[in-house]
């Protein structure tokens, strides 16, 4: 019976036998190209091989290096970040705050103009109105401290506002003449017919106009002289004229006011 161990010997001997001529027939194939001045297949794939794992060695590490990096970095990052944050925030507010002053430059020269029309006046900024619409009336920041009284008529550069219906020492409110209740003496410019403007909401509704009087879109109509205005002040100009049966002893038009009420925002107090 043959030991087992003598058949591991054998397979370890024959191990090493083939070892020693696969060792060898490696050398030869390297001297034989060697000897025609050429790189071997076998050189080439080694230094390939190395090649590529040298490459994937030092972008690994590379790697490894820019990650604590920015693990180290990313702190700072932050705070970056944040600035940059807070600066754009900035920015944004401060363009804002410009966009907002260039928008007050007409209404600025508006309220130049005004003051230039009427010295005597007492300038004021609209600070409330009616958010519902009921009535036709707006606060402002003047009031009996700054010599404004009840009936004050209220100009702006364009024209007529209305008049000053309540006042206290630091503000005012105005009914505008659009308002259903306001009603002021009124004189078609052109050949000074009489006669009485009364708000709409919207527009300003000229009535008790002589019959004699001819009424023309585009025509002026301006204040008469009275309690809150002196003659001769712009309320709008003719719409319309409203058509009237036969009979009628008067006529009426519709008014459109000179003041744009939808973006009011500085008007002349003018003291009686």
């Amino acid at each position: 019976m043959v030991s087992i161990f003598t058949y591991r010997d054998e397979r370890k001997l024959f191990a090493v036998i083939g070892a020693i001529i696969a060792a060898a027939l490696v050398a030869l194939v390297q001297l034989e190209f060697a000897r025609q001045g050429r790189t071997s297949p076998l050189s080439n794939a080694i230094t390939s091989t190395y090649a590529y794992l040298e490459f994937a060695f030092g972008a690994t590490v590379s790697g490894a290096r820019e990650a604590v990096s920015y693990v180290i970095a990313l702190p700072q990052l932050e705070n970056q970040n944040a600035q940059l944050r807070a600066e754009n925030a900035r920015l944004q507010t401060q363009d804002a705050a410009l966009q907002e002053t260039l928008a007050r430059v007409p209404s600025q020269e508006a309220v130049e103009n005004a003051a230039a029309l009427y010295p005597t006046g007492i300038p004021a900024l609209v600070i409330g109105f009616d958010p519902e619409n009921k009535s036709q009336v707006v606060t402002v920041n003047k009031g009996t401290r700054s010599g404004v009284s009840l009936d004050d008529g209220v100009v702006n550069a364009d024209g007529v506002v209305g008049r000053v219906i309540e006042a206290d020492a630091l503000s005012s409110k105005i009914l505008l003449i659009t308002d259903y209740t306001s009603n002021l003496p009124a004189i078609l410019q052109n050949g000074r017919w009489w006669g009485i403007a009364t708000g709409t909401l919207t527009r300003v509704n000229l009535h008790y106009v002589s019959q004699d009087a001819h009424l023309h879109v585009g025509d002026a109509v301006v204040t008469g002289e009275g309690r809150s205005f002196h003659a001769g002040l712009l309320i709008g100009r003719i719409a319309s004229v409203t058509p009237m049966p036969a009979g009628a002893l008067d006529q009426q038009a519709i008014v459109e006011p000179a003041v744009a009420f939808g973006r009011l925002s500085h008007v002349v107090i003018l003291p009686k």
